[in-house]
């Protein structure tokens, strides 16, 4: 059977409700490491995406007849942007500068911050309510879920932001520790050693 029979059958819609999910997802993380400088990884992810758009279009320009046929391709691209956009959360690549003000426990936040090896910067200041203590600290944003969970346990309270630095220079970062594949993935390979 040709690909153009496959093609031409509901199992057509499929592969083009496929082809559309990686291509977006491709195209999703090629703007991503785009923005943040990678040339080389975004230049290979529009290869590949370009590759797969062009089979799902035309695959789908073919079979404008079919129903099924554009909700494959309509879906795909849906399904793709939400693949993409979690595929770059499990990855969680770059860094991210996070900024805490605290009534009462900055130091303690700076201290158990620096006992699990971040790097924080301190500084008094006064708010609308009285003295506070701002915390800065640049982390990999693999580590971002670590860090806000002391702060919530030495101050539920504290008022945090996170940002994304463009230039980085100097100072000191944790160690990346490299979580491949999220919590699920790791769940699975912990069932299958045991």
């Amino acid at each position: 059977m040709s690909l153009d029979a496959i093609l031409s059958t509901p199992y057509g819609a499929l592969l083009i409700f496929g082809a559309r999910i990686v291509d977006v997802s491709c195209d999703t993380m090629r703007v991503i490491f785009a923005i943040r400088g990678k040339r080389v990884v975004a230049g290979l992810l529009g290869f590949v995406q370009a590759l797969v758009w062009i089979f799902a279009v035309s695959a789908a320009i073919k079979h404008l007849d079919s129903v099924w046929h554009i909700l494959g391709y309509a879906g795909g691209y849906a399904t793709g942007t939400f693949v993409g956009v979690t595929i770059e959360r499990m990855i969680a690549y770059g860094v991210a500068t996070v900024r805490v003000v605290s009534k009462h426990a900055g130091v303690e936040i700076a201290e158990a911050l620096r006992a699990k090896g971040y790097g924080v910067t301190e500084f008094p200041g006064f708010g609308r309510d009285g003295a506070v203590e701002i915390l800065n600290s640049v982390v990999h944003r693999s580590h971002l879920n670590d860090l806000l969970a002391i702060i919530v346990q030495w101050d539920p309270e504290a008022f945090v932001t996170v940002e994304e630095p463009k230039v980085l220079r100097g100072g000191s970062l944790a160690a990346k520790e490299w979580r491949v594949g999220g919590p699920f993935l790791r769940w699975m390979l912990g069932r299958q050693r045991a």
